[in-house]
């Protein structure tokens, strides 16, 4: 059946969860500095992304999530679902000319912002409402949910502070059809124990890309951040990462592809799963120091908001005019008060012996929100050797040299090195690369004029992401040794 809006509403339980699928939706929205012309932010859409089938092939995308999860019915007998992703809107600009036409621009100067092109992220819901005794068996296929968002051109027009039209934004959305296929399976044993599957599909159907085609090409017909939050109310989900001892073995049997679901809600309750494309524990939340959603979750709440506090002027414009939610950043970091931002720097969740036998947790106050791994060392957004400020702007800033001299060799942007991170100051992740090759990107220095080395691995299958994003691995001098080409 055809349902793109079911309008049966989920179980009030499912507050708490949606705040957590809120930050999963948005994982990696719009990363810091917040602008469009920031490398960070020109490969965007990490998470969750269900591509058209015809897309799949050889690029690492997927058009199918599965989730596995068990069930035990007891009172319960309807479930609650609700899909939620991302639906891309490719956004231009243009201008108004004097004759009455539009032109396409790269930007567009307005006082309080800078309007470029952008992808927005227009959230879509796709709900279902259903018993459970309608799921099992031959007749589960008839309560598939297909739906079909067909394409589509908005215009907005862009106004000066007097009312007059300067341009105007158009926003092209692709076509996009999936599938939701929910099936329960009563498994053999004393218990009265279900297997709840759900599968999310993309079903648009899209010829396959003459020549390879681009990521980029297939991302307005994609879901992006595609999550489930299931509920049955008077029912039980078992967890996943700590079942009853007697539901291991059927846990062991479960397959999830491209998704993790985890209890969510409040930690009493059984009765709500969200099914994340980023790995959780079960009941995540949201920490209570959290300002507001600043979207990139590589970093902590405190280091975001000071750094966004720094950025100048220019790129407070440019970041207002990239995306509506860049703009509430720039808003939220504006007007945060004092008291706000020293609860940022700490909180402590609880206290344990050192003997390990009390459980607890400490940490900072960023969002226990979904996160994918930090980067490893500052980051160059705008090229090699460049780091995360403008030394222009900072007059106290050192100039970084193009080169260093190591064992009398000068090393450089492109000189291949053999990293040999130091004992005494290396961190656990240095013990994995050392002896390993990589190429120089950049010599920086930092705010104190110590000079680093910033690389990539030479076998590293994603340096075509690394170097299109900024992220390198940093080295001191001392800690690599140049490469002689007749070395083994």
């Amino acid at each position: 059946m055809t349902a793109p809006h079911l309008e049966a509403p989920l179980d009030e339980a499912l507050g708490q969860a949606r705040a957590v699928a809120e930050a999963v939706l948005f994982e990696g929205y719009v990363l810091y500095p917040y602008r469009a012309s920031s490398a960070k932010n020109r490969m965007r859409w990490q998470f969750g992304v269900l591509v058209p089938p015809a897309r799949t092939a050889g690029n690492g995308e997927h058009a199918e999530q599965r989730t596995d999860i068990l069930l035990e019915p007891r009172s319960g007998d309807r479930l609650d679902a609700e899909l939620r992703f991302l639906h891309v809107r490719r956004r231009t600009v243009e201008r108004l000319e004097p004759d009455g036409s539009y032109t396409e621009v790269p930007e567009l100067e307005l006082p309080d912002r800078v309007l470029v092109p952008w992808d927005e992220g227009h959230e879509e819901r796709i709900r279902l409402h259903t018993p459970l005794a309608e799921l099992t068996g031959e007749q589960a296929h008839t309560r598939n949910v297909t739906f079909d968002l067909p394409p589509g051109t908005e215009h907005e027009p862009v106004l000066d502070e007097n009312g007059r039209t300067l341009g105007r934004l158009v926003r092209r959305r692709g076509g996009l059809s999936g599938e939701i296929r929910p099936h329960v399976e009563q498994l053999p044993g004393p218990y009265r124990l279900s297997r709840l599957t759900v599968t999310v599909r993309n079903t648009v159907d899209a010829p396959p890309p003459a020549h390879g085609g681009s990521r980029d090409d297939a991302l307005p017909h994609s879901m992006i951040g595609a999550h489930l939050l299931l509920a049955v109310e008077g029912g039980r989900f078992l967890s996943m990462t700590d079942p009853p001892e007697w539901a291991r073995p059927a846990v062991a049997g479960l397959r999830n592809e491209n998704t993790w679901p985890v209890l969510a809600g409040p930690a009493d309750r059984e009765d709500v799963v969200l099914s994340s494309p980023i790995i959780l524990e079960d009941h995540p939340a949201l920490a209570d120091e959290s300002p507001g959603p600043l979207y990139d979750a590589t970093e902590i709440d405190e280091i975001l908001s000071l750094r966004t506090a720094a950025l100048t002027d220019h790129e407070k414009r440019e970041a207002r005019g990239t995306d509506a939610r860049a703009a509430e950043v720039i808003a939220l970091v504006d007007t945060m008060p004092e008291a706000v931002r020293e609860r940022l720097h700490g909180a402590i969740r609880g206290l344990r012996e050192v003997t390990g036998e009390e459980d607890g947790t400490a940490g900072p106050g960023g969002p226990a929100a979904p996160s994918a791994a930090p980067a490893a060392g500052p980051i160059l957004p705008e090229g090699s050797g460049h780091p995360w400020w403008d030394p222009q702007q900072d007059p106290e800033a050192a100039d970084a040299p193009s080169t260093v001299s190591i064992d009398g060799e000068a090393v450089g942007e492109g000189s291949r090195v053999v990293l040999a991170p130091g004992f005494r100051r290396t961190d656990a992740q240095d013990a994995f690369v050392r002896g390993c090759r990589a190429t120089v990107e950049a010599v920086v220095a930092d705010l104190d004029g110590e000079v680093h080395l910033a690389v990539v691995l030479d076998d590293d299958p994603g340096n075509d992401i690394r170097r299109q994003q900024g992220r390198f691995l940093y080295f001191k001098p001392d800690e690599v040794t140049p490469l002689r080409e007749e070395e083994p």
